[in-house]
């Protein structure tokens, strides 16, 4: 069974991503920000490994020669390409052609014609070499890293209800420590709170009123119960 506290720190985490996903999403434009350069098509200016953040915000319309743009095939659709814009071949639709720095020429199906439909965004930033990560972390890496995690995180759940339940509670006055029994014989010592001490001296000043007061109450009726018993004997 899987401890309650890993759950929560698991779904904690996975709304965490999601959340930052999302919100990468909505910033640049896109359904996916960043791209890996899987070959060198564009060598020097693009290294094999190289992550891509894309701006899909930038519209097709606006897209000039010699920008660098990331585009679905247009043959099929099932490969995604990051090559340079060369030259438009027309305006109405819009449509144009590209070519990787390092090709000799444009490859038809792959190159152009690129048309809004294939338009994925503009390459805004690069950062060199951080893709070697993407690699590092293929099946089966990233299972063996996440069943990592997650065995940690159980085994801290277990620590710390194996903490909680060795608790105990010690007497200090049983200690064997003489500094502990110093401390506690000194604590008469500590200089009390000036308005408590006020409070507890005035209501000791008032029960010393009242106790003078019933004193005196029975120190009157006493007398007067003498009075009383010699009246009674005159009569007699």
């Amino acid at each position: 069974m899987i401890p309650k506290g890993v759950i929560k720190d698991i779904i904690i985490v996975g709304v965490g991503v999601l959340v930052i996903w999302l919100g990468l999403q909505v910033a640049f434009g896109t359904q996916n920000p960043f791209y890996v350069v899987a070959s060198g098509s564009m060598i020097p200016v693009l290294e094999v490994y190289d992550v891509l953040i894309v701006q899909g915000h930038e519209p097709f319309e606006d897209i000039e020669v010699g920008d660098i743009i990331v585009f679905n095939r247009p043959s099929d659709h099932n490969r995604v390409i990051v090559h340079r814009v060369v030259s438009i071949m027309e305006d109405n639709p819009k449509t144009i052609r590209t070519q990787g720095d390092a090709n000799p020429g444009s490859i038809p199906g792959t190159d152009f014609p690129i048309t809004e439909e294939e338009y994925i965004g503009k390459v805004a930033h690069t950062l060199p070499q951080v893709g070697y990560i993407t690699q590092l972390l293929k099946p089966p890496v990233n299972y063996v890293i996440i069943a990592i995690v997650i065995g940690i995180m159980i085994v801290k759940q277990f620590t710390k209800k194996k903490d909680k339940k060795g608790l105990e509670f010690t007497n200090p006055l049983d200690s064997e420590n003489p500094d502990a029994i110093e401390e506690l014989e000194d604590i008469d010592k500590i200089a009390k709170d000036s308005e408590y001490s006020k409070h507890v001296e005035d209501a000791s000043d008032v029960e010393k009123s009242q106790n003078a007061g019933d004193e005196e109450e029975k120190s009157e009726s006493s007398e007067e119960s003498s009075e009383n018993k010699k009246t009674d004997e005159k009569k007699d």
